[in-house]
C-alpha cells in the first residue's frame, strides 16, 4: 500500500522534526542556535525530498510542498537571525534567577537581563508550524497517491505516513535536544523530559498503524512474503520493542540527579533512532512486497 520512496520519508523526516521543533521551542527556554540547527537541518532535507521527487517519480502535490517546506524554513531562519539582539525571555529569565542567587551568596552584584535595555521582538515560535502545515498537504498526497484504490487502503496509507511524519521527527530531536545541553548546561531538565514522554506516546499509535490490515501480522502468518521467510518480520518487531525499551531507560536515567544522567539518556537517544527507523522503514518497505 505504500511505497518507500527517499521523497516521501524526507519530507516526513522534515515534517515531523518542525512540529517538535515548535514542541520546544515554544516555551522560550533553549537558546537560539537549537531553533537555528533544526530549522537548517530540516529546510535541507525538505530540498532533498524536493530533489529525490522530481528525479524518481514525481507527485506534484509533494514536490510542491517539499518546496514549500524548505522556504518556509528558511524564512524562519531568517526572522530568528534578524531578531537574535531580543534573545530568548525564558533564557533571560533563568539567567537572571541565577545570577540573583550568585550575588546573594557571594555578595557580587551583576547586571541582569531585564535590567538591561529592550531589545525588540522576539522570534515568533508559530512560524515553525507554518513548514509543518505546508508539510502534511505534501505528506497527504504522497499517501493517496501510493494507494490509488482509496477507500480503507487510503486511510490506512494516510494514517502511516502522518504518524510515520510525527514518530521519525520525535525521536530525532529528543537526541538533538539531548546534544544542545552541551552548548547549554543550564537548560532544564524538564525539557528533554516532555519530548521523549512525547516520544513513549506516539510509540503505541505508530506500532498500532502498522498492524492495520494489510499490516505486520500478515508478514508474520506468511500472507505478504518479506523475501527473507519471514525474518523481517521478526526484526521489526525487535526494533519496535527495543525501541519503546530505550524510551524507558532514557526516562530512567534522566531521574538521576548528575548532570552525566542526560549524556547517557543521549546515548540512549542515539540507539532509539536506529529502532524507531527500522520500527517505521522497515515495515513500509515489507509491506510493499
Amino acid at each position: 500500500m505504500i511505497r518507500l520512496d527517499a521523497a516521501t520519508v524526507l519530507l516526513q523526516w522534515a515534517v515531523g522534526g518542525m512540529a517538535f521543533c515548535w514542541f520546544t521551542t515554544r516555551r522560550r527556554e533553549v537558546g537560539l542556535g537549537y531553533g537555528w540547527l533544526l530549522r537548517g537541518v530540516y529546510g535541507l532535507l525538505a530540498v532533498g525530498a524536493a530533489f529525490a521527487g522530481f528525479r524518481y517519480g514525481t507527485v506534484p502535490v509533494r514536490e510542491a510542498g517539499s518546496i514549500g517546506v524548505a522556504a518556509t524554513c528558511l524564512l524562519a531562519l531568517v526572522v530568528s537571525v534578524v531578531r537574535k539582539d531580543a534573545g530568548v525571555r525564558g533564557q533571560h529569565a533563568e539567567h537572571d534567577r541565577r545570577t540573583e542567587r550568585v550575588a546573594a551568596m557571594t555578595g557580587i552584584e551583576r547586571t541582569a537581563r531585564h535590567e538591561e535595555s529592550p531589545r525588540g521582538p522576539e522570534f515568533p515560535p508559530v512560524l515553525d508550524l507554518v513548514p509543518v502545515a505546508i508539510g502534511v498537504v505534501g505528506l497527504v498526497a504522497a499517501a493517496l497517491d501510493a494507494a490509488p484504490g482509496g477507500g480503507a487502503d487510503a486511510v490506512v496509507s494516510v494514517l502511516r505516513t502522518l504518524v510515520g511524519a510525527a514518530f521519525l521527527g520525535v525521536v530525532t530531536d529528543a537526541m538533538l535536544l539531548g546534544h544542545w545541553y552541551l552548548v547549554q548546561p543550564g537548560l532544564p531538565r524538564r525539557l528533554l523530559n516532555e519530548i521523549v514522554t512525547a516520544l513513549g506516546w506516539i510509540w503505541p499509535i505508530e506500532v498500532a498503524v502498522l498492524l492495520l490490515p494489510t499490516g505486520m501480522i500478515s508478514v508474520w502468518t506468511g500472507a505478504v512474503d518479506d523475501g527473507w521467510g519471514g525474518t523481517l518480520g521478526w526484526f521489526w518487531a525487535a526494533c519496535a520493542v527495543t525501541t519503546i525499551v530505550l524510551v524507558f531507560v532514557t526516562q530512567a536515567a534522566l531521574r538521576e540527579r548528575e548532570y552525566s544522567a542526560v549524556m547517557a539518556a543521549t546515548g540512549l537517544l542515539y540507539l532509539a533512532i536506529l529502532t524507531a527507523f527500522g520500527t517505521d522503514l522497515v515495515a513500509r518497505a515489507v509491506l510493499d512486497t
